[in-house]
């Protein structure tokens, strides 16, 4: 639960906004001067302050100063009468959050309040290079310890000290989101705000007025000025999500904030001056909106100082265990399951999955198998059906999807040609096309999991595997005679 710090002179100012969010899962706190203000600052370690510029005969502006020496990452929203607003807009280009005018409108106060805490979420949620202690998974991790994911955390680790603009791209579900947290936390700019704005999520008008703020009047419903996540963000860091979304027309609003660091805000004519570290991401292919001109080269570059490639789920299968363990975990912590292991079979069926879904798939299935599970492990029938049938059943499925016709009289029709067409080999071929039929209606009976199919057979599951690889193969190279590995004449249960 985040702390909301109000500091004002004014009694009724602070009861009245400590009624409003009482219950917004908020903890409260107030102060009516500066020394009570540090001293809960210090004590209670508040997120958020709500800070009057005048308090009583002290200056607002020192009181700030305080509080962020006290705290460099705290987000402090301003509360103004009409006739200081300008001095308010000043502390914007120090480090405020945001500022509010007297008399206060309360829905105004509680969407701001509400950013405010959205930011802290980003902020103070931790994105941590590699794999948890046991003791340990109740944060967003990068994990993995194949070659692909530690290319990405080595890169993280070169790219984040360094103030230059980071493109992340990747599938939808590989965990972009994460690479920009551990960027960020990794960063020189890591105490200052971490500011997310999904770029796909509303329409331009407002895409613009929640990006570079607005002016009262600017279109309809602007009934007062709003600060804008760049200045929210000012000297710390901005996230923007699926950045590929962006219209044209922002597109070169944000090109001159990169190239010059100014922006205006709509309906507005002063130029204010911001600085951001940018990171972006996508799931398109930004290339191609190149070539069809909805993206702009000049942005493009500018965004990809350093281009960071998340690669999708297939491509570190030898991830998933590790992954599988750590969600499961996590899951029976949030769920309050206790599912401690995950079968070998189950394991077998998430690495044979292709993933379309990435990481955020995994983290549904798995969810969800936690919740149906009544056992202490996790096993394939906890899986939805379209993963149970995935990996070496499949193939099974599509090499026999002419063969599994042929049946047992047709099996003797084989034999009799096989023993009299004169070329010596007739026992051989036979037990050959008997053991494929044998086994893809084994793998029939069983549903198509091959670990029932091999308690069916009084086979090994290695042996099996090996076994359907032959049959694939042989129907994919068009063979007239499929051979079946000779493991089958020694298996070992």
């Amino acid at each position: 639960m985040e702390k909301l710090l109000v500091v004002d002179d004014e009694l009724h100012i602070r009861t009245t906004i400590e009624a409003v969010l009482r219950s917004a899962e908020l903890q409260v706190l107030t102060a009516a001067d500066p020394a009570e203000a540090e001293r809960l600052m210090l004590e209670e370690s508040p997120q958020i302050v709500l800070l009057d510029i005048r308090i009583g005969g002290a200056s607002g502006l020192d009181l700030f100063a305080v509080l962020r020496r006290c705290n460099p990452r705290v987000l402090v929203i301003f509360i103004t009468g009409h006739g200081s607003a300008e001095t308010a807009i000043e502390t914007m280009k120090l480090g405020a959050f945001d500022y509010l005018l007297k008399p206060l409108d309360l829905d105004r106060l509680q969407d701001s309040i509400e950013q405010a805490r959205r930011t802290c979420r980003q902020m103070y949620a931790p994105a941590t290079l590699g794999a948890p202690a046991s003791n340990d998974v109740g944060s967003d991790r990068l994990i993995g310890s194949g070659t692909a994911m530690q290319s990405v955390c080595r890169m993280i680790g070169r790219v984040a000290p360094q103030d230059v603009n980071v493109l992340i791209v990747g599938e939808s579900g590989t965990g972009k989101d994460l690479v920009a947290r551990a960027i960020y936390q990794h960063s020189r700019r890591s105490q200052l705000p971490f500011v997310r704005m999904n770029c796909s999520a509303v329409s331009e008008m407002l895409l613009e007025s929640e990006l570079f703020g607005h002016e009262k009047g600017a279109f309809a419903g602007a009934e007062h000025r709003r600060i804008g996540r760049l200045e929210q963000c000012h000297q710390g860091t901005l996230y923007l999500e699926d950045v590929a979304d962006l219209p044209r027309g922002t597109q070169a609003k944000l090109l001159r904030v990169l190239q010059d660091g100014e922006f205006q805000r709509l309906g507005g004519v002063e130029s204010l001056r911001v600085d951001v570290r940018i990171l972006a991401s996508s799931n398109r292919n930004l290339e191609s909106q190149l070539a069809d001109g909805s993206f702009r080269q000049d942005l493009y570059y500018r965004l990809r100082d350093v281009t960071i490639q998340v690669p999708p789920l297939r491509e570190r299968v030898e991830d998933i265990p590790e992954l599988a363990h750590y969600l499961m975990f996590r899951f029976n912590q949030q769920l309050g399951t206790a599912v401690s292991s995950i079968s070998p079979e189950a394991l077998e069926k998430l690495q044979s999955h292709r993933w379309p879904g990435n990481i955020r798939e995994l983290e549904g299935v798995l969810r969800d198998a936690l919740v149906i599970s009544t056992g202490a492990s996790l096993l394939p029938e906890h899986f939805p059906l379209e993963l149970r049938a995935d990996g070496d059943e499949a193939l099974a499925t599509g090499a026999g999807s002419a063969a599994v016709a042929e049946d047992w009289p047709a099996l003797g029709l084989f034999a009799e040609q096989a023993l009299g067409d004169g070329a010596g080999d007739g026992y051989r071929r036979i037990i050959q096309r008997f053991d494929r039929l044998v086994i893809l209606h084994a793998m029939n009976l069983a549903g198509g999991l091959q670990s029932r199919a091999a308690d069916l057979l009084g086979l090994s599951r290695p042996t099996l595997r090996l076994k359907l690889r032959g049959i694939m193969a042989q129907h994919s190279s068009g063979e007239s005679e499929e051979v079946v590995s000779e493991a089958g004449a020694a298996d070992q249960h």
